[in-house]
Parts: C-alpha cells; structure tokens; sequence
C-alpha cells in the first residue's frame, strides 16, 4: 500500500510564496488518477484547495486560490506553488490521491492521504 508525504511547509510573509510537494512511497506516484490538496484551517473544516488529472493538462482550484496557487505534477510527485499567500492560507496543507479519473472537491472520495504539512503566513 502507498503512502503519501509532503514536504515544503513553513512560514511566509503576507505576500510571499512557498511551494508544496508531495511523493508517494511504496507506490509510483504516476499510478494515481487523480492527486489534489486539501488544507485544514485553524477551527475550521477540512476544505478542497486543488486537483490534477494524472496528465498534468486538466485542473481544478478552489475560488479561495484561483490566480495566487498552481498545482502542477510530473510521474514521481505534485507541487502546489503558492503565490500572494495570505495570512487566511495559514492551515495543514494535505496531499491525497483518488483512484478515479475524475477531479473531485470531495474530500472522502479521496482514499489516500498524507500526513500533512504545515504552513503558517504571517501578516
């Protein structure tokens, strides 16, 4: 069974940028469908940020990061480079995968998960 890790998390200024990455381990990365981040805000709900069909072509963003955030990926991880981040993207940042083809905002149709990596933008 694969597993996914992220890394790239930290601290930012208003403004500023991080960039995410996630891997698999024990599994190709290519190997999955579809791969999208999600982000757990402080006293908040688990919320959908992006996804990427296994091409790379086809995306799809959450309203909140159009135009500040791009999801891209390769056959061995997905990067989320964060752009004009904003002290409300400050949030554990997940990496999941769904078997399926289609690109999906919905979190439990994501049957894989990482652990999570925080990123905190300061203002």
């Amino acid at each position: 069974q694969g597993q996914l890790v992220e890394s790239g998390g930290g601290l930012a200024q208003a403004g500023g940028s991080l960039r995410l990455s996630c891997a698999a381990s024990g599994r190709s990365f290519s190997t999955y469908p579809t791969v999208a981040w999600f982000r757990r805000r402080p006293g908040k709900e688990r919320e959908f940020v992006a996804a990427i069909d296994r091409a790379g072509v086809n995306t799809y963003y959450a309203d909140s990061v159009k135009g500040r955030f791009i999801l891209l990926r390769d056959v061995a991880s997905m990067y989320l480079q964060m752009d004009r981040l904003k002290p409300e993207d400050t949030a554990v940042y997940y990496c999941a995968a769904r078997t399926e083809v289609t690109l999906s905002s919905n979190q439990y149709e994501y049957a894989y998960w990482g652990q999570g990596t925080q990123v905190t933008v300061a203002s």
